[in-house]
């Protein structure tokens, strides 16, 4: 850099020259010190309100996903049944990798015209462990096959072991629990003709370790939902008897005490004052 020289006015006679230069070394690496300071402060910043909104939208999102697999189960079982097949259902629930996962296979046949039984439909949902994902959970699989074409476009040239594949619907799983409803306890084990309901509950939080070594997660952060199989069902009402409750009601009177005064039954009848 140029040093200026220039004549201070009032040195006299003299004319004794002064140098204005630039700026130093020094505070040019102070000036740079003190600016990388200051970016990596706003990166910081930056990337924290990165996080938290991403773990905003991520808590939005999660519930929404839930249901909408939810549904897609539901749609599933609301075919089952069907007057010219028939269905059977099959569920089974185990740990893998000290996370809950469960299976459900949908199965509905028919019988041909020399009475072979040829599998119409076959659907199957069920969640194993990421092993290559970066997040620890399960992936959620689905997988449709058999006579009956899901897409009567696309299906049409696949063979059946290519439409038999297990497609993933969505991974970050952390419990995956399937039930059968019969009225009594839930039974996490099912084989054969499809239950009264089906409960399926599903989670994206995080797990936490119990007691016996598995991984669990709070109830508040699942969701479950009841599923009845067949919604066109006759329910039956049990109504009491006429004849049974008048008959109880008379032996309830003859167990009173003798001196108790009884309420007639009819009306009291007022008498004239003359």
């Amino acid at each position: 850099m140029n040093a200026v020289r220039t004549y201070d006015n009032a040195a006299g006679a003299s004319g004794t020259p002064k140098v204005c230069g630039g700026f130093s070394l020094a505070e040019l690496l102070a000036a740079m010190t003190i600016g990388a300071m200051i970016m990596v402060s706003i990166l910081a910043i930056y990337t924290r309100a990165e996080r938290s909104a991403a773990a905003v939208m991520s808590r939005l999102d999660t519930p929404r996903l839930a249901q909408e697999i939810l549904q897609r189960i539901t749609e599933d079982l609301d075919g089952v049944i069907s007057s010219d097949s028939d269905a059977k259902i099959t569920i089974d629930n185990k740990f893998d990798s000290l996370l809950q996962a469960a299976k459900l296979t949908i199965t509905r046949t028919i019988s041909d015209s020399r009475l072979r039984e040829q599998t119409f439909e076959e659907i199957i949902w069920q969640s194993s462990y990421d092993f290559e994902g970066f997040d620890d959970g399960l992936v959620l699989y689905r997988s449709r096959s058999g006579i009956n074409m899901e897409d009567k476009v696309l299906d049409r040239q696949k063979d059946d072991a290519e439409r038999a594949f297990l497609v993933p619907v969505c991974s970050g799983v952390t419990f995956f629990k399937i039930e059968a409803v019969t009225g009594k306890k839930p039974a996490e084990k099912w084989g054969g003709s499809p239950p009264p309901g089906i409960a399926v509950t599903i989670s994206f939080a995080e797990p936490f370790k119990t007691a016996n070594g598995t991984y669990d997660v709070f109830e508040e952060d699942k969701i479950t939902r009841t599923i009845a199989i067949d919604r066109t069902r006759k329910i039956k009402f049990a109504v009491e008897d006429s004849g049974a409750a008048q008959s109880q009601t008379e032996t309830k009177d003859a167990n009173s005490p003798a001196g108790e005064n009884m309420p007639s039954s009819e009306p009291k009848k007022t008498e004239k004052s003359e």
